[in-house]
């Protein structure tokens, strides 16, 4: 069956195709720090699906997070795959250090590199899955000659830099032109939305094409006894 076109009717209704897979990777940057790993294997008994870790280096981003380090050390705590998204500019000198640290995905931004294009072929070359980044203002059509390099797209509905901020509504029409574009193609791309991801918004993401929603506040708020009805609230 065909995925159901963008259509403001289609949100408002939230329906969802039947047959979208859904899958949720909480942010660790949401997560209790003093106990990165307790948390990380209380999200994957909860039912995540990824574990989604964000590095921001106080230039391309105005934050700083995390490093390979961390990385490395919550590798052991789960099996899910990590889903690293760089917003750290030049990516080109970590990408082995994160790819040596055990992230399965790396996600760069178009603008974090001279050669974006050299840079998602050497994630691939390391045996990992290679992502592109588009911020809010970072136009769908930046995609035109990447998605034949690229396993994921990320969508970001908030600007890059700190988390609890509030969706941005006109992500939406990124993501529905971004699931049409993979889907002319006939790509096998996963299309990811990260930033302001709630029980509210995430069926409007899912509506309007995305498959992979990201989501931290909403994750980890109330503690672990929340974590499972957190994340099934998300896949509504």
């Amino acid at each position: 069956m065909r995925r159901l076109p963008y259509k403001s009717s289609v949100l408002q209704h939230r329906l969802i195709m039947p047959q979208q897979h859904v899958r949720i990777a909480p942010s660790i940057l949401s997560a209790d720090f003093a106990k990165l790993g307790e948390e990380v294997r209380s999200v994957d008994a909860a039912g995540a699906d990824w574990i989604h870790v964000d590095v921001m280096d106080g230039h391309f981003a105005p934050n700083i997070s995390i490093g390979p380090g961390v990385v490395k050390a919550i590798r052991p705590h789960t099996a899910k795959p990590l889903d690293v998204h760089l917003m750290i500019a030049p990516v080109d000198p970590y990408l082995d250090a994160f790819a040596e640290a055990g992230a399965d995905t790396i996600s760069i931004h178009v603008e974090a590199g001279p050669l974006i294009h050299r840079s998602l072929q050497h994630i691939r070359s390391l045996g990992k899955r290679a992502g592109v980044v588009l911020t809010p203002q970072t136009p769908a059509k930046a995609l035109d000659y990447l998605l034949e390099s690229v396993d994921l797209v990320l969508v970001m509905s908030v600007n890059p830099g700190f988390g609890g901020q509030v969706f941005i509504e006109n992500s939406l029409r990124k993501v529905a032109s971004i699931r049409t574009m993979i889907d002319k193609g006939g790509y096998t791309i996963d299309l990811e939305v990260d930033g302001g991801i709630d029980p509210a918004t995430a069926p409007r993401a899912i509506a309007a094409g995305a498959d992979v929603l990201v989501a931290g506040t909403a994750t980890f708020r109330g503690g672990p006894a929340a974590y499972a009805a957190n994340i099934a609230a998300l896949r509504g």
